[in-house]
């Protein structure tokens, strides 16, 4: 970044670090022991699908790569409202977030080689609590940093329960500092 870009107001992002996923287990244990907040059991990765026969047959092939392996768990395709795809991931043992965070990892890294890394937009872990509330850590693929959503109510936000994440949180993951990029992901599979 130059000194033209500082002054326009222009900041350096991050890039994307796909191993940063695997931050996201010892961040588990913080929001069990801090907040109450248990894994779901699932991970999803959300992009924007591009048309045509090639994407298809990539989604059917990255699919096929996690079904090969006998340990792996079942990938579920899905549409959003808004017409974002997500691949969901799902393990029988919730508490395997390092299993989910691995899964997660291996779609992202086959949609990046098969050339679709500019429609990955954000991974999703979700987590929950016995009384109901909801939140995901959500990491923005090409900010490389993480934040929280946590849904309340039909287009509602639980603001303190995302700040009290995003607290909680701040010196295990690399968390996104400007508010107006931790974007509401509704409908997204888990939460």
């Amino acid at each position: 970044m130059g000194l033209w870009d500082a002054l326009r107001g222009r900041r350096a992002t991050s890039a994307p670090d796909l191993d940063s996923l695997f931050l996201v287990p010892s961040a588990a244990v913080t929001l069990q022991t801090g907040i109450g907040l248990d894994p779901a059991g699932t991970g999803s990765v959300c992009f924007r699908a591009a048309e045509g026969m090639a994407f298809r047959q990539m989604q059917s092939e990255v699919v096929e790569l996690l079904d090969a392996d006998p340990e792996a768990p079942d990938v579920r395709s899905s549409t959003d409202d808004f017409g974002f795809t997500w691949l969901t991931v799902a393990r029988d043992d919730p508490t395997d977030v390092a299993g989910i965070c691995t899964d997660l990892h291996a779609v992202n890294t086959a949609l990046e080689e098969q050339g679709f890394g500019s429609g990955l937009l954000c991974t999703l872990v979700p987590f929950r609590d016995a009384g109901g509330r909801r939140a995901g850590l959500v990491y923005l693929y090409r900010r490389g940093t993480f934040y929280p959503f946590a849904p309340k109510g039909p287009q509602q936000r639980d603001n303190l329960l995302e700040i009290q994440v995003r607290d909680a949180l701040a010196a295990e993951l690399p968390i996104e500092k400007d508010l107006q990029r931790w974007l509401a992901v509704w409908g997204a599979p888990g939460l």
